[in-house]
């Protein structure tokens, strides 16, 4: 007996709100246990506990991030309901990260001390802030009472922003902590698995220029020059985002060796952004393989030349 996956997916139970409830409230139920077994009159608990329910939240930003891009990459049943239940994963994010946020107000208001001197760094307080915001605005914004105040281009920039950047802040932070720290088995997980979500938005955009390109000239093709070029790039930038942690220490001096450079580290967000280079390479070698140019019919022009 053959199972109709499509049917299965539009089932009431795994869509929309209920999936979201499916979701949230289970995840709610073990942080809250997790924080009734920790002593959080202590900095180190609830310390303990940001970083708990922030890994909760991790796997559901990641998700959203790429959606759209497995459905242009493999359409199909199951990346069908995923883009369709985006919204709803997004809030499961939504929920961790408001424990999260719980978590920091407690420690930042009744443990001040011990916040100021062993968490606050105000370039991640800076990253933590704005991230907060956007996610604020997203889910203000996903709802028809809050989208009614902005019009399609501040929505699309809100919610794209948005995305961008709250993949970015635990991408990075995985990313450092493979390069600084002794790596555990999470930290792998988490490192690939947003890189791996950001590569496929890169190879859909990739997939969608090639398409444009086809459909706007038939005829159009990649010179081999740009193909063998941009292939080899891209490889170069899956090795470089496998063995950051040899080539870090070098770049990260080179580029923050100027005065200024050093100074934007402290405040900017993500700068010099060591941990997108290797995703910066792969969508550059991306748009030179999907780079067409129209053939042209040589002997054809050759003759109308002579004419």
């Amino acid at each position: 007996m053959s199972i109709d996956l499509k049917k299965v997916l539009k089932n009431k139970a795994i869509n929309e709100w209920r999936l979201f409830w499916l979701i949230s409230i289970p995840m709610s139920i073990v942080i809250a246990i997790a924080t009734m077994n920790t002593d959080l009159s202590t900095g180190e608990g609830v310390s303990h506990m940001i970083g708990y329910s922030v890994r909760w939240a991790i796997p559901f930003i990641y998700l959203v991030v790429a959606a759209s891009s497995v459905q242009i990459l493999f359409p199909g049943p199951f990346p069908m309901w995923w883009m369709r239940n985006r919204k709803y994963i997004g809030l499961c994010f939504a929920v961790a990260m408001a424990w999260q946020g719980m978590f920091i107000f407690v420690v930042s208001t009744f443990l001040r001390d011990y916040y100021f001197k062993d968490i606050y760094y105000f370039r991640d307080e800076l990253e933590g802030s704005i991230g907060y915001i956007f996610l604020a605005a997203m889910v203000v914004t996903s709802f028809r009472f809050g989208r009614k105040y902005f019009d399609p281009m501040q929505w699309k920039l809100v919610h794209k922003g948005g995305i961008y950047f709250l993949w970015a802040y635990p991408f990075s932070v995985y990313w450092w902590n493979l390069s600084y720290a002794t790596p555990r088995p999470l930290d792998y997980i988490f490192y690939y698995g947003g890189f791996l979500a950001f590569a496929l938005r890169i190879a859909a955009w990739g997939k969608k220029r090639k398409q444009a390109a086809k459909k706007k000239s038939p005829e159009s093709s990649t010179p081999l020059a740009l193909k063998t070029l941009g292939g080899a790039m891209i490889v170069f930038g899956l090795i470089a985002s496998a063995i950051g942690m040899h080539w870090q220490k070098p770049i990260s001096a080179f580029l923050t060796g100027k005065p200024w450079s050093a100074e934007l580290e402290l405040w900017l967000p993500f700068w010099p952004f060591e941990p997108f280079l290797a995703l910066f390479i792969i969508g550059l070698g991306t748009m030179l393989v999907t780079k067409h140019r129209a053939q042209v019919e040589t002997k054809i022009e050759a003759v109308r030349l002579t004419d």
